[in-house]
């Protein structure tokens, strides 16, 4: 074996053979995968939209009151997309910056007035882009409860959660690594409050919430960090 030989052979096993171990455990984490699994296909996400990015960034505020009504499957399928969709599929590369890129963030959804979309909580699988039903009925103000009985979490038509596995970034950089999964969580974060205002849409990031309730809500084995409730500024 020559040295390109050995060159190339180092480059699989140290770069490109890890980066595929990192990526698979996103659909094992959700679910259990196999027959039967109850999955919505989202509509296309969209590329372009009627508002800039100067000024979603203008207008972006945290809003924390919502009228009593749904929204579409077309905005969740967008805000989903915002935060962890796949925009290069050779690559695999996503939404939002990851250190790796390791990925170590699951989103998860907590439906109560989606169009076409029956409350339950759900897991957001980017890959194929289509929520997977994970439990059925309406959870948001048990997840209200949870968030220290923040109203806007149970008023909210919709709430998504980001859950981290922290391993998946630790496992590459050591300790170091949980420093890059919070910087990504903030990645992330401002993805869904910009495509929420360019939507015509409202959030705001929520922190408070008792750790081990939420996962219990959502059934994860992951690291809760963010709640973001989302719906139709009220006023």
């Amino acid at each position: 074996m020559n040295l390109r030989h050995v060159a190339l052979v180092a480059f699989v096993m140290v770069v490109v053979f890890p980066t595929l171990l990192l990526l698979k455990p996103h659909l094992r984490s959700i679910h259990q995968g196999g027959q039967g699994e109850d999955i919505v296909l989202l509509p296309e996400p969209r590329l372009t939209g009627g508002m800039s990015v100067e000024e979603a960034i203008a207008k972006r505020r945290s809003i924390r009151s919502y009228r009593d009504e749904h929204i579409t499957l077309d905005q969740l399928s967008q805000l989903l997309w915002a935060a962890q969709g796949i925009t290069d599929w050779r690559r695999k590369y996503r939404s939002a910056p990851s250190a790796g890129p390791t990925y170590p963030f699951e989103v998860y959804v907590v439906v109560g007035k989606v169009e076409g979309l029956s409350p339950g909580i759900y897991g957001y699988d980017p890959f194929r882009h289509v929520l997977i039903e994970l439990k059925k009925g309406d959870f948001r103000g048990e997840l209200q409860r949870a968030s220290l009985n923040q109203e806007w979490v149970g008023d909210a038509p919709v709430d998504i959660v980001l859950v981290a596995f922290y391993e998946r970034t630790t496992r590459v950089y050591g300790e170091r690594g949980i420093r890059y999964v919070h910087m990504e969580a903030g990645h992330i974060g401002e993805n869904i409050y910009l495509e929420a205002t360019s939507l015509g849409l409202g959030t705001v990031a929520v922190g408070a919430f008792d750790d081990e309730r939420v996962v219990e809500i959502l059934g994860t084995s992951g690291s809760p960090l963010y709640i973001f409730p989302v719906g139709v500024p009220n006023g």
